[in-house]
C-alpha cells in the first residue's frame, strides 16, 4: 500500500489538531449558552442554508495526490461506534451512506459546503460505478471517503466474495478519484456475515455509529430525523444518514435543521478520521 497520510492531506485542507483545539476553545465565546436539557428551536431565518441552490460543479484545481482516508493504528482491525474525546469536547460526525446518488448527494454537498460543514461518506461500488462525476465532486469537496461494498449485500459470504466485496470496491474509488481508505461500514450494519471478518484481516478500522437519524424509516416525516439526532447528540458521536440506496428527499430536507441544532448545542463538525485521531 503506497505511503498512508493519517488523517488527511492536512497541507490541501488546512486542518491540524492543534488548529481545531483553538476552534474548541473559542466556541464557548461565540456560542450563546445552551444547556442539553433544553428544546433546541430550530429557526426558519437562521444562517444555516437549504438546499435550495444550484448544484456545484467540481472544481478543477482541487486534485487528490496519494490521499488516504485513515484512522489512527490503536484502531486498526477494530470495531468503533464512536470516539472518547478528552474532556468530553463536543466534536460530532456525519456520515452518510450508499451513494453517490445523483437525485440527492449534490443537494447535501451543497448544504454541507454552504455551512462550512465536512462530513464522511460510505460509498457502494455499484454506485460509484454510476456516478462517477459525483464521487470526484465529494472528493474535490474535501470531505472524508470510506468502504461500503460494492453490492451493498446483507447476505452471507464465504471469505472470498468478501473480500471481493471490499477490494473491488476499494479499487474503484482509487481509480475513480484518486483516494485510498482504510475505512469500512458493513451494509446494514451486519457484524457476522463474513465481511467484518474479512475488513478486519485486511486492517480496516469498522466505523459503526452511536446514533442514527432512522432516515430509512419511510413513514417518518423529516422533522423526526432531526429530533432522533439532536436527542442522542453525544461528544464524539458518530451519526449515522443515507444519502444514496432510494428516495432520500426527507434526509436532504432535514440536514439544515440538525446541523443548525447541532450547532445551537456547542457542536463542531469533523470527519470520522479526524474524530478517531482525536479519541482515546
Amino acid at each position: 500500500m503506497p505511503e498512508i497520510r493519517g488523517v488527511m492531506d492536512k497541507r490541501k485542507y488546512g486542518i491540524t489538531l492543534t488548529k481545531l483545539a483553538w476552534i474548541l476553545a473559542l466556541c464557548p465565546l461565540v456560542i450563546t449558552a445552551c444547556r442539553d436539557n433544553q428544546d433546541i428551536k430550530i429557526n426558519p431565518n437562521s444562517q444555516v442554508l437549504s438546499a435550495k441552490i444550484p448544484a456545484t460543479t467540481p472544481s478543477p484545481s482541487a486534485k487528490p495526490e496519494n490521499l488516504t482516508f485513515t484512522a489512527p493504528a490503536k484502531f486498526q482491525g477494530k470495531i468503533v461506534y464512536k470516539a472518547h474525546i478528552p474532556n468530553q469536547a463536543k466534536v460530532i460526525a456525519l456520515t452518510f451512506d450508499d451513494g453517490p446518488w445523483p437525485e440527492t448527494t449534490p443537494q447535501i454537498l451543497d448544504i454541507l459546503k454552504q455551512n462550512n460543514v465536512k462530513a464522511t461518506f460510505f460509498w457502494v461500488g455499484t454506485a460509484i460505478q454510476t456516478n462517477p462525476d459525483i464521487a470526484k465532486q465529494v472528493v474535490n469537496d474535501g470531505h472524508a471517503i470510506a468502504n461500503h461494498t460494492f453490492h451493498h449485500w446483507y447476505k452471507q459470504m464465504d471469505p472470498a466474495t468478501a473480500k471481493s466485496e471490499i477490494d473491488r470496491t476499494a479499487d474503484l474509488i482509487y481509480r475513480t478519484t484518486g483516494v485510498k481508505t482504510t475505512l469500512f461500514r458493513p451494509p446494514g450494519g451486519y457484524l457476522n456475515n463474513g465481511l467484518v471478518q474479512q475488513a478486519k484481516s485486511q486492517n480496516y478500522t469498522i466505523v459503526m455509529w452511536s446514533q442514527t437519524s432512522a432516515d430509512t424509516d419511510p413513514r417518518a416525516k423529516y422533522q423526526v430525523f432531526i429530533k432522533n439526532v439532536l436527542r442522542d447528540a453525544q461528544p464524539g458521536g458518530i451519526v449515522l444518514m443515507h444519502d444514496g440506496g432510494g428516495d432520500r428527499r426527507r434526509t436532504v430536507q432535514a440536514l439544515p435543521g440538525i446541523i443548525q441544532g447541532l450547532k445551537q448545542k456547542g457542536y463542531s463538525f469533523v470527519t470520522v478520521p479526524e474524530i478517531l485521531e482525536m479519541g482515546k
